[in-house]
C-alpha cells in the first residue's frame, strides 16, 4: 500500500495562491489515480479532485473549478494542488489520496494524515 505525505498547509491570506504537495512512496506511482480531499471545520470530508494515472484526466468539485489545478509528476512520486483565489471557505485539512477512483471517502485506500489550510479574510 502506498504511503502518503502532504506539505505546503498553512495560514494564507484570502486570494492567495499556495501550492500542496503529496509525496508519495511504497508502490509503482504511475500505476494509480491520486486525488485530495478536505474536511473543513464542522463539516464532513469532501472531495476535492482526481487525476487519471495514464490519461491525467483531471475532475473537481464544483466549489474548486477554475480556481485549482491538482497535477502530478510521475517521476518524481509527487501530487500537487495548486490553488488560486483562496476563500475563508477553503479553510480544511486537505488529505492526500491513492488507489481508487469517484468522490466518496471510500473511494481511496490510502490516505496521508493531511495538512491545514487556513484562509484569513
Amino acid at each position: 500500500q502506498v504511503q502518503l505525505v502532504e506539505s505546503g498547509g498553512g495560514l494564507v491570506q484570502a486570494g492567495g495562491s499556495p501550492r500542496l504537495s503529496c509525496a508519495a512512496s511504497g508502490g509503482t506511482f504511475s500505476d494509480y489515480p491520486v486525488g485530495w480531499f478536505r474536511q473543513a471545520p464542522g463539516k464532513e470530508r469532501e472531495f476535492v479532485a482526481v487525476i487519471s494515472w495514464s490519461t491525467g484526466s483531471r475532475y473537481y468539485t464544483d466549489s474548486v473549478k477554475g480556481r485549482f489545478t491538482i497535477s502530478r509528476d510521475n517521476a518524481k512520486n509527487m501530487v500537487y494542488l495548486q490553488m488560486n483565489s483562496l476563500k475563508p471557505e477553503d479553510t480544511a485539512v486537505y488529505y492526500c489520496v491513492a488507489g481508487g477512483w469517484g468522490t466518496s471517502v471510500d473511494s481511496f485506500r490510502s490516505w496521508g494524515r493531511g495538512t491545514q489550510d487556513t484562509v484569513s479574510s
